[in-house]
């Protein structure tokens, strides 16, 4: 690929992994951590309150449904690369897949009720299969996907709506704020059919968003070619769809939450897309927030998992307990400072390491563990989360 496209992509992943930190950062710092999140428990008070709604709103399901279209692309780099070298496909995409499972239980078990990298892993082995179809069978795979997921959403949604206003009961005893590191993973443990459904449900999504994203690589999203199909996905993503998002995420309750985290917010995630890609097809250099977000693009895997880490140390009652500490009036500020600070972390932490090496260390682990299963090296493109 062109030097503006590997930029572009690693940009995006980037981009993608601050995007997830912007989202999951209220529940780490939430006393009750992902059960209270759920619950609306914990939120911040005051003037601080609005100002907690559109930060959260900022974020909502748009980097999700980012991070989602990357690993379509993802998968689309590797199909190509190996019609290039004549080698079949998927070839050994499975052993990729089970790669990628082993850390998303690894990561859900240690880190993170809210994991996703499960669902991607099993989404990636459909959609790889599906990509070795023909162009007319991915089209019906997507519409059957988008179909399925809209009819899913309106009954949620519909649920939501109508459902009588609960007083949920607090968390006790509250393995976020006093447990121990053993106590959270038994915690995970004992209620991982109620953790993974979010995994279940947004399947359909997933499927479709890897087959968009496919689909967008190859009709040449990154390219210059592609001038007018970016215009108009950051016409509909960012003057429809955006505002629209707010709209429903901000004055639609718990209903109007969910048909935007999973409604509008994926159009948002298509003009993100599409707004960097045109940036770096106007100018090829990174300039200095590319240069910042492209080490966090090239070790997205690791910092995808460190981020979680870190937040699991400072706001958990393992580590320094800082969510449990929090008040109605410092919420908001404390989590800014978190995000700030994990962010930059991660920032100076993956420029430094590329300097002297080419890999992330969990991407230089997972490809030392795919080549001694099958003999072969991974192409940096093709490790998950790239």
């Amino acid at each position: 690929m062109t030097k503006h496209r590997y930029i572009a992509l690693d940009v995006l992943r980037g981009l993608a992994i601050l995007g997830t930190l912007g989202t999951n950062v209220w529940i780490f710092t939430n006393a009750e951590g992902f059960v209270g999140y759920v619950n609306g428990t914990g939120d911040a008070t005051g003037v601080w309150a609005p100002v907690q709604d559109v930060l959260q709103q900022l974020a909502q399901g748009k980097f999700l449904g980012l991070l989602t279209i990357m690993f379509g692309i993802g998968l689309a780099v590797q199909q190509r690369s190996a019609v290039k070298r004549g080698a079949r496909w998927p070839g050994n995409y499975p052993v990729r897949a089970g790669l990628l499972m082993l850390d998303g239980v690894l990561h859900y078990f240690l880190f993170t009720e809210f994991d996703v990298l499960m669902g991607y892993a099993f989404t990636g082995l459909v959609v790889a299969f599906v990509l070795a179809s023909s162009i007319r069978a991915q089209r019906i795979w997507t519409i059957c996907a988008v179909a399925l997921h809209t009819a899913m959403l309106a009954l949620l949604v519909a649920a939501l709506a109508f459902a009588p206003a609960l007083d949920p009961e607090p968390l006790s005893p509250n393995p976020y704020a006093d447990g121990s590191f053993w106590d959270l993973v038994v915690f995970r443990l004992e209620n991982i059919q109620i953790f993974r459904l979010e995994v279940i449900f947004i399947l359909p999504m997933s499927i479709a968003l890897f087959l968009v994203g496919a689909r967008l690589f190859g009709r040449g999203i990154l390219d210059p070619e592609c001038a007018q199909l970016r215009r108009k996905l950051m016409l509909f993503g960012f003057g429809v769809a955006l505002p629209l998002d707010f709209a429903l995420g901000l004055f639609g309750s718990d209903a109007g939450l969910v048909l935007g985290r999973y409604g509008t917010a994926p159009f948002v995630s298509l003009a993100i897309l599409a707004a960097v890609a045109h940036r770096y097809v106007v100018e090829p250099e990174p300039g200095l927030i590319g240069k910042a977000l492209v080490p966090l693009g090239r070790t997205a895997l690791t910092c995808y998992v460190l981020q979680n880490f870190l937040c699991s140390v400072i706001c958990y009652g393992w580590g320094f307990g800082l969510s449990a500490r929090l008040t109605g009036e410092t919420l908001v500020p404390a989590t800014v400072a978190v995000f700030v600070g994990v962010s930059a972390t991660m920032i100076a932490a993956s420029t430094l390491w590329l300097r002297r090496f080419d890999r992330g260390p969990l991407e230089w682990l997972w490809n030392a563990s795919y080549q001694r299963l099958t003999g072969k090296s991974q192409e940096r493109s093709a490790v998950p989360v790239a």
